[in-house]
């Protein structure tokens, strides 16, 4: 057996690497577009390169409505949207009424098999300003690639998941569920701090 030696000791000669954490940014260059929901984050916006998680009882709930703001502002920029594999086809007239410009707007189409790798590769190729994916049966290891891919690319990646995802842990930056009665959204995780306790009211849906 070796011998024993005490930590203080190898810290003292400088033999054990000590890392030191990134420092995250002490503000967001990605605003939500949501005042109550810009103040209750810790960095006043969306986490910039890095995976969101959309949690949501059943599709239509507003979940689009929550990112046409963000989406619309990175569209105006030349910032390309892709969406990958949506579970219905965007509606044109909506998306533009809400200020996205079509023509930096890609619908991917491909297989519930070919989805989650479509996402990745969007979110690394660097070429995209957000993605938009519906992770539904992803495990960890699957989210964990795709939070990767996001900071590889720099990119923002929006994943909508079912709400009862959310007994299960998420390697995502920030875990947000929508709920329908009332119409509020709950932050469950939020990088950089401490989730809010309070519900935020969310904007009454257009008709």
């Amino acid at each position: 057996m070796g011998a024993v030696v005490a930590i203080d000791a190898l810290l003292d000669q400088r033999r054990v690497w000590k890392g030191q954490p990134q420092a995250l940014p002490t503000s967001s260059p990605q605003p939500t577009g949501l005042a109550a929901l810009d103040e209750a984050l810790p960095m006043g916006g969306w986490p910039d390169a890095a995976l969101t998680e959309l949690l949501i009882p059943a599709d239509g709930v507003g979940e689009l409505q929550l990112l046409w703001p963000t989406l619309a502002r990175l569209s105006q920029d030349d910032g390309v949207i892709a969406v990958v594999a949506p579970p219905y086809v965007p509606f044109a007239p909506a998306w533009q009424r809400a200020g996205v410009r079509l023509s930096q707007l890609q619908v991917i189409q491909a297989s519930t098999r070919d989805a989650l790798w479509a996402a990745e590769q969007c979110l690394r190729s660097g070429a995209c300003a957000a993605v938009l994916c519906w992770p539904l049966q992803a495990d960890d290891r699957a989210l964990r690639r795709l939070q990767v891919a996001a900071e590889t690319g720099h990119c923002l990646a929006f994943g909508f998941r079912p709400s009862q995802a959310a007994r299960n842990p998420s390697p995502a930056a920030l875990r947000v569920a929508i709920e329908t009665n009332p119409q509020q959204l709950r932050v469950l995780k939020c990088r950089g701090g401490l989730a809010p306790a309070r519900p935020i009211a969310l904007p009454q849906r257009r008709a």
